[in-house]
């Protein structure tokens, strides 16, 4: 992993949504695999051995009319990953409870105080599907639960379901850097409570939760959603995002072959965060 090397890909992007938005999906389906937004646009990163030059032929927002988007890019080595994360991520608080923020910021006066160290991890908080998974935990009583933080990330929502009191919980990503930057921010955290694992759902088999929490993809979801269903105890709770507003339908209709009920919805910027039981 030491001299694992990216390209760091500038965006600037009018209007910004859903500019940003549509090109962040498109950025995603074409190798990009983390992304930060910027007051201009977005910042995205692809591993160098994942680029090529062709890589932006298939990004069709770029040749819109109805968006102005212009770039620059550069390469960063791992090294310098720091003073990246320090020029592009600002802390966020959620609801007035809760602040994910870097080691260099000054702490926040909130019930919750998360501490990330990013480096390449999805799950700043920056983005509209961890904010209101962030939102759903705070909401929703995790005291005592077994808790399960699926494509966990950097790890942010499995710790803030320690702090809420759940007592065993399993965080699992199939990305080597999310799971070594998890295990770091658990640590840095201090949680005692979470494990923290390498793989995808076939991990699952043979355990069982009080509490799922799944900020993946669309298509991974509905291939996983039995599998989640399978391993959710009675009275359990399931949220799931990554997908949007026009995603439910197929969303809830996998979920409801499971015996899943859909019970709330969050939105914002058209990603929608959903709560099913059991």
């Amino acid at each position: 992993m030491s001299n694992m090397i990216y390209l760091g890909y500038y965006f600037k992007v009018q209007p910004l949504q859903p500019g940003v938005e549509i090109l962040i999906a498109e950025l995603g389906f074409a190798g990009f695999e983390s992304f930060v937004e910027t007051e201009e646009g977005v910042t995205a990163y692809i591993q160098k051995d994942e680029w090529n030059e062709h890589i932006l032929d298939d990004i069709q927002i770029l040749n819109s009319d109805e968006f102005d988007i212009s770039y620059t890019f550069d390469e960063i080595e791992q090294t310098n990953w720091n003073e990246e994360w320090e020029k592009n991520f600002s802390p966020i608080v959620v609801d007035d409870q809760c602040a994910v923020r870097a080691p260099f910021h000054d702490k926040f006066d909130t019930e919750y105080d998360i501490i990330i160290e990013p480096k390449m991890s999805f799950g700043t908080g920056h983005h509209e599907t961890t904010h209101m998974m962030i939102q759903h935990i705070l909401k929703n009583d995790m005291a005592n639960k077994s808790v399960l933080d699926m494509g966990c990330g950097t790890g942010v929502l499995a710790i803030l379901a320690e702090m809420k009191g759940a007592t065993q919980l399993d965080a699992i990503d199939i990305d080597n850097w999310c799971y070594l930057n998890s295990l770091e921010n658990v640590e840095r955290n201090n949680c005692k409570h979470i494990s923290v694992y390498e793989g995808d759902a076939a991990l699952l088999e043979g355990k069982s939760y009080d509490v799922i929490i799944a900020n993946i993809n669309r298509n991974i979801l509905l291939n996983d959603i039995k599998t989640y269903a399978k391993a959710l105890n009675n009275n359990g709770m399931l949220f799931l995002s990554g997908f949007y507003n026009d995603d439910i339908p197929v969303i809830e209709e996998e979920c409801r072959k499971h015996m899943l009920k859909l019970s709330e919805k969050l939105e914002r910027n058209n990603w929608v965060a959903l709560k099913f039981l059991n």
